[in-house]
């Protein structure tokens, strides 16, 4: 325990030291291979427009039936400091000064909804769709293409790069972090899928679709040649099905292994099983009949015979012949009668899993175990879960099942989230991906994201787009050493991920960072910038205050703030140059945020 630590934070702070034993870039627009869910293409309308024009089949929704958000009609309610740092750490890739002091001004309730109205990032680097078209039997892809082939046309570097650019530099943060929380959801992997431009195309549309609806999400992933490639539905066998996509779709997408009442806990106080393995292999069945978009070609054909080669641009598409047509029995009574078609069965599963009452609760417990906390409190994963079923929250949503604005608000403004005494297991392992932009943010850095995948992110098990399986980097009941808790991200954390922590705040603080490298396209290299913190650095008290009240939104207690000035003071202000002075300061500046950033109050968002 850190002296000067207060009690309420103790239980998630041991299990810390027991788990140790705003830039702008290029303004670009999306690929032309975004698949749609029909109509006019979503990803170049306002989310309303989107909301208003998505109809679902056999949904009885209309355009002019559904009624526009009301969330932007806020009234700006100022928060206190505390509060607003919280809610750039819940709801962002890390606290800047102007972002705090914005939240502050606003209100979280105001913040959240100009956050849902900012523009789209995107995913742009990478190559195209040429390496699904090939067809040279005598010479390879990446004949003649260089070194980096590999790397700019199959892998997910490209991705990337744009990935830290955006969460560093983009202001649409809200948007950002809750596609990175469906990404730790809906995964796929660049250990499995090797396609660059695939890979982009569906990490546009998590990003697209982060405040849309989570059926259209749902329909966007079956569909996705991405997922269908790696979870094996694309092409699959009408029968005798692989149950991949099935499976994972009920344990990990929608439902979970056990029902769950309303608010999380078991039904029953048991684990009673959402499903059996019969019902998997009639999902397995009612997904059959998909196969790759039209345009993909190989020197070798295509195969199953009558399907298409493997292609990445746009939604799968159905193939009559290769569908199970057979009747099926769905979980939530829905039925499907024998002589259906492929997407007939696509709508009933999204159907069956749209009204069960376990995928509010899951859906919501798995955003707010991203966002806010850890282990939240069954009442506030109800009140979760009944803005996702009722679609409206405050004045956020359209009232559809499945709401994302109306879910993400629940999430981020319910009075759990937004109080200033957190109850003691409240709060979340900061992920290195997390910790990598907030010390880049806060302290006015720039970064390509080169040094942040195969080293840093390999270092600390976080690589961005390449975890380990289809269960994520972590999983989310992982236990917190010493505690009754769960800590999803202790799961990739142990005593050397401690040390690397401390050595990655050191490389910024007091190494320089890393250069830029020329093989990566409009490098920039990853370094700090400390100079807005320098004019405080002669006061210790001053300037660690200031960073205290950036990073942790409230001072140090006595005891820390009393050590963390002493090793500051001990850095003497020089005065023979001016120069010398700089230097001199801009050390007390790399000391002060290196211990502020390397406190357990840090590491563990509350």
């Amino acid at each position: 325990m850190v002296p000067g630590a207060s009690s309420e934070r103790s239980t998630l702070l041991d299990g810390w030291f027991a788990g140790a034993s705003d830039h702008d870039i290029d303004d670009e627009s999306f690929d032309d291979d975004e698949p749609s869910l029909g109509g006019d293409n979503p990803w170049l309308q306002p989310d309303d427009e989107v909301y208003a024009k998505s109809a679902l089949v056999g949904g009885g929704v209309t355009a002019q039936s559904v009624p526009k958000s009301t969330g932007g009609n806020l009234r700006n309610t100022p928060t206190s400091q505390l509060d607003a740092v919280r809610l750039a750490h819940q709801a962002t890739f890390g606290p800047t000064e102007k972002l705090v002091q914005q939240i502050r001004q606003q209100g979280p309730a105001r913040w959240v909804s100009a956050q849902m109205r900012v523009k789209p990032s995107k995913y742009t680097q990478g190559g195209s769709d040429a390496i699904h078209k090939h067809t040279d039997r005598n010479r390879g892809f990446c004949t003649g293409r260089g070194d980096q082939c590999w790397r700019d046309w199959y892998s997910s570097a490209p991705l990337l790069w744009d990935f830290y650019r955006n969460a560093t530099t983009r202001p649409d943060q809200l948007r950002q972090r809750v596609a990175f929380a469906l990404q730790q959801m809906l995964v796929v992997s660049n250990l499995e899928v090797e396609g660059t431009y695939g890979l982009r195309n569906y990490h546009n549309m998590l990003l697209s679709q982060a405040f849309g609806n989570y059926r259209d999400i749902l329909r966007l992933v079956t569909l996705s040649p991405v997922m269908g490639d790696y979870l094996n539905n694309a092409n699959n066998d009408p029968v005798a099905p692989n149950e991949n996509y099935a499976r994972e779709l009920l344990q990990l997408f929608a439902v979970g292994t056990c029902e769950l009442n309303q608010d999380g806990s078991l039904r029953g106080g048991v684990c009673q099983a959402t499903y059996d393995n019969d019902m998997v292999r009639s999902y397995a069945y009612a997904l059959t009949g998909w196969t790759y978009p039209a345009g993909g070609r190989s020197p070798w054909g295509c195969w199953p015979s009558g399907t298409n080669c493997r292609y990445y641009k746009g939604n799968m598409v159905p193939v009559a012949a290769r569908h199970n047509s057979n009747a099926l029995a769905l979980l939530s009574g829905v039925r499907l009668e024998s002589g259906h078609t492929a997407p007939q069965a696509l709508e009933a599963v999204l159907d069956s899993l749209m009204s069960h009452p376990n995928t509010g609760p899951f859906v919501g417990r798995h955003l707010i175990q991203q966002l806010v906390t850890s282990n939240p409190s069954p009442s506030y994963i109800q009140r979760v879960a009944q803005a996702f079923q009722t679609g409206r929250y405050q004045g956020f949503g359209l009232g559809r099942p499945g709401d994302m604005k109306a879910t993400v608000a629940a999430v981020l403004l319910d009075p759990e989230a937004r109080t200033e005494s957190p109850s003691v297991q409240a709060g979340r392992l900061r992920e290195p991906v997390q910790l990598f932009t907030g010390v880049i943010r806060a302290f006015n850095g720039k970064t390509d994201g080169d040094a942040l995948g195969w080293w840093w992110g390999e270092d600390l098990r976080q690589h961005v787009f390449r975890p380990p399986s289809v269960f994520n980097f972590y999983p989310p009941d992982y236990p917190v050493a010493g505690t009754s808790l769960v800590g999803p991200s202790f799961g990739i954390h142990n005593a050397n991920a401690a040390l690397q922590r401390l050595n990655f705040i050191n490389y910024l603080m007091f190494w320089g960072g890393s250069q830029p490298n020329r093989a990566i396209p409009r490098a920039v290299g990853t370094q700090v910038n400390l100079k807005a913190f320098v004019k405080d650095a002669e006061d210790a008290g001053r300037l660690v205050d200031r960073l205290s009240l950036l990073l942790l939104g409230e001072v140090l207690p006595t005891d820390q703030r009393t050590v963390v000035i002493n090793a500051v003071n001990t850095y003497a202000v020089r005065t023979t140059t001016k120069a010398e002075r700089t230097e001199s300061l801009t050390n007390r500046v790399r000391q002060a945020a290196y211990l502020v950033l390397a406190t357990p109050q840090y590491h563990l968002t509350r």
